[in-house]
């Protein structure tokens, strides 16, 4: 499942570095990248999209997710547990993994190593690149997902029980971006197309002068190839 607010509102703190008329663009961006390598991944059956904003919902559905509404409107976990629930209405024995919607960087394979590992555990998770919060919870056949992302959210999902998955080269499963530093981060692993192609250079400091800041730009074919 990948819960994405409304546009208008996503990635709020984007905003400094990008400004306000690219922030919506860009947090769609995120979330195209993000299904296409998910719906690429040979460990994945399907992907649910939560999601309120309908441009988003077809721009996702046009991927190949399916989109539910977050009919809880009660905040991130509780769109999660709705989802969770979306996917096991239809298959109840079905294992099901939360991934953050703003992981434009992400490669299938690597996303494969993570849900590979996570399959282990009742339930598992993987640390963002800060190693504050999270980016990827997962729960086997017969285990509740019981999400508990926002702030410091490695801590309270260590706290409900959750195995922390520890790997090495998964750098753009953990890679989430809130901030235009992030976003640098993201594109020197190599940006998906769609945020490739609406990727602009952050203002420039004061006394200084913005320069092309875009890192290495996954090939669109080779994106969504599940070795890649």
């Amino acid at each position: 499942m990948v819960p994405l607010k409304p546009l208008v509102v996503a990635k709020s703190r984007l905003a400094v570095s990008t400004g306000d008329l690219l922030r919506p663009q860009l947090a769609l961006a995120f979330a195209q990248d993000t299904v296409a390598a998910a719906l690429a991944c040979p460990v994945v059956r399907d992907v649910v999209v939560v999601t309120d904003d309908p441009l988003a919902a077809a721009e996702l559905t046009a991927l190949g997710a399916r989109a539910v509404p977050d009919s809880p409107a009660a905040g991130l976990n509780a769109a999660l547990a709705h989802g969770a629930r979306a996917v096991r209405a239809d298959r109840p024995r079905a294992a099901v993994a939360a991934l953050n919607a703003d992981l434009p960087a992400l490669r299938p394979a690597e996303l494969a190593r993570v849900l590979t590992a996570a399959g282990d555990f009742p339930r598992a998770f993987l640390a963002d690149a800060a190693e504050i919060g999270t980016t990827l919870l997962a729960a086997c056949a017969g285990s509740e997902l019981n999400p508990a992302f926002g702030g410091a959210s490695r801590h309270r999902h260590l706290s409900t029980g959750a195995m922390e998955i520890v790997l090495a080269g998964v750098d753009s499963v953990r890679r989430d971006v809130d901030t235009g530093e992030d976003l640098l981060a993201a594109a020197a692993l190599g940006l998906g197309p769609y945020t490739a192609r609406h990727h602009a250079a952050p203002a420039p400091a004061a006394g200084g002068a913005a320069g092309d800041v875009r890192g290495p730009v996954r090939d669109p074919v080779c994106g969504a190839r599940p070795g890649c």
